[in-house]
C-alpha cells in the first residue's frame, strides 16, 4: 500500500510541470518522450496484472497512472509547438497504440498461460527499463546548459522512493519482474537528484556572477561646426540619468538658435552693404 502512496506522488509530481506549462501556453523546452514511456508502460503492467493473480495493487496504481499520464499528454498536445505537437502524436499512434496493440495480439494468440505471463513479466521489464532510461536526454541536457530547470527534483526524488518500495514489493511476491527494473530506477534517480545538487548550486554561482549588463543609447548632440555627432552614453536606471540627457537636449537646441541668429546677423549686414 506504502508502494501504491509513492507511486501516485511519482505520477502526480509533473503536476507544477503542467500548471506553468498552462499558464505560460506554451512548452518551453519540456520533452513529451517520458510521459509517453510511462503511459506505455502502465499500460503493459496493468494487463500484466490482470493476468496474474494477487495484484490488485499494480491494476490500481497502473490504472491510474495510464489517466494521469494520457492528462499530460493532452496538455503537452495542446500547448506544444506544431513540430512538437507532431513528433508526439506520431509517438502516440505508433507506440501507445499501434505497438502496444501488436503486442496484446501476439500474446494472446502465439502464448498461453502461465509462459504468456511470464513474456509479458519480462516485456514489462524490458519497457521499465526504458521508462527509466528516458530522462536520459534530460541529464545531457542538464550537463550541457548547467541549468536544472527543465528537470523537476520533485519527480527525481518520488521516483527514486518509488523504485526502493516496488523493488521490496517485488522481492515479497519473488517476483523478479517487478524488482530488477527498479534497481536501475533507483540507481537514475539518485543520478539526477545528485546532477540537480550540483548544477543547482553552479546556476547560482554563475547568476552571482553575471553583472547587469550596460545598455547604452546614441544621444545626438548637435556640433557647432558641421554635421550630427553621436555619442553611446550609459542608460542609467536612476532618475538623474533622465535630467542629464535633458539639459543635453536643451543645451543643443540653445546652440542650434545660436548658430541661427549668426547666419540671420551675417545676411542683414551683407544686404547693409
Amino acid at each position: 500500500m506504502t508502494g501504491n502512496i509513492i507511486s501516485t506522488m511519482v505520477y502526480l509530481a509533473p503536476v507544477p510541470t503542467f500548471i506553468r506549462i498552462f499558464k505560460k501556453k506554451s512548452t518551453e523546452d519540456f520533452q513529451s518522450l517520458p510521459y509517453l514511456m510511462a503511459l506505455f508502460s502502465s499500460m503493459l503492467w496493468l494487463y500484466y496484472a490482470m493476468l496474474k493473480k494477487d495484484t490488485i495493487l499494480l491494476v490500481t496504481i497502473n490504472s491510474f497512472g495510464c489517466i494521469v499520464e494520457t492528462t499530460y499528454i493532452a496538455i503537452y498536445i495542446v500547448y506544444a509547438a506544431r513540430e512538437s505537437r507532431v513528433s508526439t502524436i506520431k509517438l502516440l499512434i505508433s507506440m501507445n497504440m499501434g505497438l502496444f496493440s501488436l503486442i496484446l495480439l501476439l500474446a494472446h494468440f502465439l502464448v498461453s498461460g502461465s509462459v504468456r505471463v511470464k513474456v509479458l513479466g519480462w516485456l514489462c521489464v524490458a519497457f521499465s527499463v526504458c521508462v527509466f532510461a528516458a530522462p536520459l536526454n534530460i541529464l545531457k541536457q542538464v550537463i550541457r546548459t548547467k541549468s536544472v530547470e527543465f528537470m523537476p527534483f520533485t519527480l527525481s526524488f518520488f521516483l527514486t522512493l518509488s523504485a526502493v518500495m516496488w523493488f521490496a514489493y517485488g522481492l515479497l511476491l519473488k517476483d523478479l519482474c517487478i524488482a530488477l527494473p527498479n534497481i536501475l530506477g533507483f540507481i537514475l534517480g539518485l543520478l539526477q537528484m545528485l546532477l540537480y545538487g550540483i548544477y543547482r548550486n553552479a546556476q547560482k554561482v554563475e547568476e552571482k556572477k553575471k553583472l547587469p549588463g550596460q545598455n547604452l543609447k546614441s544621444i545626438v548632440i548637435l556640433g557647432a561646426v558641421g554635421g550630427p555627432e553621436v555619442y553611446p552614453v550609459d542608460a542609467k536606471p536612476d532618475v538623474n540619468g533622465g535630467a542629464e540627457e535633458h539639459d543635453q537636449t536643451e543645451e543643443a537646441k540653445e546652440d542650434e538658435k545660436t548658430m541661427e541668429a549668426s547666419q540671420d546677423k551675417l545676411q542683414s549686414n551683407e544686404c547693409a552693404v
